[in-house]
């Protein structure tokens, strides 16, 4: 929201030598944000001066119309001016920027040949002075001005600009009425609120016949005739400025006034052309099949819960989105004479619905989803007729019938403790100073003799003051954030971190040690991803949790994996040129639970019930917490030294060891298999088990899948169920052997098909407790073994505790392994 600091200081009485900066730290004090504080004055330099006309010669013989003009300018003799617009005329006043002056951009001004012509300055549109974004023509200013005279304060230019990020319970700081009170109270200074002018109530004979059909989504709707108005009247210049600055075109007197009076009290209103109204007025929610044309002409299709405004007899046809924007067939016109006024009260839900809806966010929409004021809606009318019979020409007059249609419900109130703002900010509020501090946001509180409860009724303006606690916040923001003292709470005895949560955070701490880097994704994903990792139909992980309100319609569904966002950030990270990546996440999944149906319906007055919330965490998707990674490129890097080493399956395989083993799950638990599973590699992917139970899979990506995803080649992920591991046994410390180990090699040829981590678990199990160690450390394939046979060599390492072993000793555990492997796979020594 954009506002002149001028149009403030009708409300308030601003200190005369108020500055930007004072503006920006009295608003920021009550959480008010501001994004920018322009000085106007300050935007243009040099000499901007009131020009008159004289006289203007039309040049010919280019591609576009060009005048030149001599300027009264107040020197001895004219200026001469060269200018393309063609919306003055002779004896018109106009802004002239004279040479040496300067328009914001940087824009110098000198005085130039062009087209033929001597110019010497330059006669200003709206935009060239950063007032608006209006470029189809000069300013031409209207009264009687001096020639030469300073135009800044004629156009604006002695102003403060604020431009304010107004937070969405705040809608009314969305108005000069709402910003002025605030400042009042930043500055301590007198507010004179525009709301309290005197205005004229209901009549019992009504200007125009209105029905409310919903009252819940229109609680009060107002409204009144003005006939005879010029439909040639221009709106006047202060009401132009100051709605240019808003970012809000003018458009003709009618609406300009609405307009104005909607930035002035908050109050969103609407002109209908009274002569093109077919009959009653009914408001009402939207029909099956309903459609109307709105003021942007675009045809919007109807949902039935949005509000209409229909004219004709019931149920009519929909002349005006109600709350939104109005209707093509009763809009305005040029040759209007009859305007019939509406200010009305709108759900706030409805409104922001509609809006979100039809993408239509007009200005009306934005300040009812911020709740309005809805005792504005008579003297909103009182001023938007005022204005229209002050300058809709000397034939306007008001009927003397007033609509007032009021269904509002009664005011509540709020119970608060005295001693509530005391406890929870930390600052010795006294009780009087609380009640002070709540009647000066304009609150009635009524005290108690025998006890510290106030009963409080928020002011209309504040819808958003609901519970004790805003009330709280009310106290503190008024006083001053300021005075809050700055301690750190003690922090309340515990047991530490749960099993879970040091398990995740050792996780973690394992793969950044061997070079992962973690990442934070989104929890989202698309349903395209399924086909894209070539998920069979009857994958479980196709089963996945909509949401009702996505973020992003592209990715509506709860991540049912970790892969998906994890292989979206990678792509990213390689669009924007890094080649070599290893990146980490830990984080839950989300698999619906079927037949959960909905939670049942629980208060903010009280504690839910331990049968609701059980009720209602039956109801909530399965979250597993998971860890993947994916990586890509070289995990070793080339260079002078030699060649770097591509990231394999091998590596995808041994980052899952590496989680397990932090996990405090025992080596030998642990098996991996060959697997099969979207979107792994068949021939390339690794089933992870933990005691026979299948917990992740490991490996490279299938290349149809790498193909649609746009992956380099050879990318390899791995993703785990932390969820699914039993809890870390209880290890026992082994005490260190100081002697010496025995070192012992040994070749095995087995079938191709048998796994090496089976034939390794099978030589560490009968080796006996001499074993220390075993380790693969070289596969090797030859015709010379045998058709559908390989070796794997392993090296055993055996150690006593006590003594030094025998040779003796080591041959025989390493021929009792053997024998074993022997006995379960046939394997044999190789060379033997």
């Amino acid at each position: 929201m954009r506002i002149g600091v001028s149009w403030l200081r009708e409300h308030v009485d601003l200190p005369v030598d108020l500055t930007g900066t004072d503006v920006e730290q009295a608003l920021v004090s009550l959480g008010i944000e501001v994004d920018s504080v322009v000085d106007q004055a300050a935007t243009v330099t040099g000499s901007l001066v009131v020009g008159r006309v004289l006289t203007i010669e039309e040049l010919t013989g280019f591609k576009k119309p060009i005048r030149f003009c001599t300027v009264d300018v107040g020197n001895e003799a004219p200026q001469e001016i060269v200018c393309g617009a063609r919306n003055f005329a002779a004896g018109d006043l106009v802004v002239v920027i004279l040479p040496g002056g300067e328009l914001p951009g940087g824009f110098r001004i000198g005085a130039r040949k062009t087209y033929g012509r001597m110019s010497a300055g330059m006669i200003c549109s709206a935009a060239e002075l950063g007032l608006s974004d209006d470029h189809d023509g000069i300013i031409v200013l209207s009264g009687d001005h001096v020639p030469g005279t300073d135009a800044r304060p004629l156009v604006g230019l002695d102003d403060i600009i604020l431009e304010l990020e107004i937070t969405p319970d705040r809608g009314y700081a969305m108005s000069v009425r709402g910003l002025a009170r605030e400042l009042s109270h930043a500055l301590k200074v007198p507010f004179r609120d525009p709301a309290l002018a005197a205005a004229p109530a209901g009549t019992e004979d009504v200007p125009w016949p209105v029905t409310v059909e919903d009252r819940i989504g229109c609680d009060r709707f107002s409204a009144r005739l003005v006939r005879g108005v010029d439909p040639s009247a221009p709106s006047p210049d202060f009401i132009k400025r100051r709605l240019a600055v808003a970012g809000v075109r003018s458009i003709g007197l009618a609406v300009d006034i609405t307009n104005y009076v909607m930035l002035e009290f908050g109050q969103p209103m609407h002109a209908f052309d009274a002569d093109l109204l077919d009959g009653p007025l009914l408001v009402r929610r939207a029909l099956p099949g309903e459609k109307i044309t709105t003021l942007d002409g675009v045809v919007r299709s109807l949902d039935t819960e949005d509000m209409v405004i229909c004219s004709g007899e019931a149920p009519g046809v929909p002349i005006s989105l109600a709350a939104v924007m109005g209707g093509e067939t009763s809009e305005v016109q040029p040759t209007t004479t009859n305007v019939l006024f509406e200010a009305a009260h709108w759900d706030a839900v409805m409104v922001g619905r509609t809006a979100r809806r039809h993408k239509l966010f007009s200005e009306a929409a934005k300040r009812w989803e911020r709740g309005v004021d809805p005792a504005l809606t008579l003297v909103a009318l009182e001023r938007a007729v005022s204005l229209l019979l002050e300058h809709g020409g000397p034939d306007a007059s008001a009927a003397a019938e007033i609509l007032d249609l009021d269904y509002r419900r009664p005011a509540g109130f709020i119970e608060l403790d005295a001693t509530l703002p005391a406890r929870r900010i930390g600052v010795d509020y006294s009780r009087d100073q609380v009640i002070d501090l709540l009647q000066r946001v304009g609150c009635a509180v009524a005290a108690s003799t025998s006890s510290d409860v106030l009963t409080v009724t928020p002011p209309s303006w504040r819808p958003d003051l609901t519970d004790p606690a805003d009330l709280v916040e009310e106290v503190v923001r008024l006083d001053g954030y300021d005075v809050v003292p700055s301690v750190l709470p003690t922090a309340p005895p515990g047991n530490g971190l749960t099993a879970a949560q040091a398990r995740r955070r050792s996780v973690a701490r394992a793969l950044a040690e061997n070079g992962y880097v973690e990442v934070l994704n989104y929890p989202f994903m698309s349903a395209a991803v399924f086909d894209a990792f070539g998920m069979p139909s009857s994958d479980n992980r196709r089963s996945a949790v909509r949401l009702a309100n996505p973020l992003s319609e592209e990715e509506p569904l709860l991540r049912s994996t970790l892969l998906p966002p994890l292989l979206t950030t990678l792509r990213r990270n390689i669009g924007r040129g890094t080649r070599d990546l290893a990146l980490y996440e830990i984080g839950a999944v989300f698999h619906p639970r079927p037949g959960a149906g909905s939670p049942p319906a629980m208060g903010v007055d009280e504690r839910p019930s331990d049968d609701d919330l059980f009720a209602a965490d039956a109801t909530l998707p399965k979250q597993p917490w998971h860890v993947a990674v994916v990586l890509a490129g070289e995990t070793s890097p080339s260079g002078w030294w030699g060649e770097g080493r591509q990231a394999t399956w091998a590596d995808a395989v041994e980052a899952a060891r590496t989680v397990l083993s932090a996990a405090g799950i025992p080596a030998g638990e642990i098996t991996v298999s060959a697997g099969d599973e979207a979107p792994w590699h068949p021939g390339r992917c690794a089933a992870i088990s933990v005691d026979g139970t299948i917990v992740g899979f490991a490996g490279e990506l299938h290349p149809a899948a790498i193909s649609a995803l746009e992956l380099p080649r050879r990318t390899c992920a791995m993703e785990l169920n932390l969820t699914a591991l039993p809890p870390a046994p209880v290890v026992q410390a082994r005490p260190l052997s100081t002697y010496p180990p025995a070192l012992i090699d040994v070749a095995l040829v087995v079938p191709a098909d048998v796994p090496a981590g089976a034939v390794e678990a099978t030589l560490a199990g009968a080796a006996g407790p001499l074993l220390e160690a075993v380790r693969l450390f070289d596969v090797y394939e030859s015709d010379s073994l045998g058709e559908g046979r390989k070796s794997l060599a392993f090296k055993l390492t055996f150690r006593a505790p006590d003594r030094t072993l025998t040779v003796e000793e080591a041959v025989s555990a390493r021929d009792a392994a053997v024998a074993a492997a022997a006995s379960q796979f046939g394997a044999t020594l190789r060379g033997a």
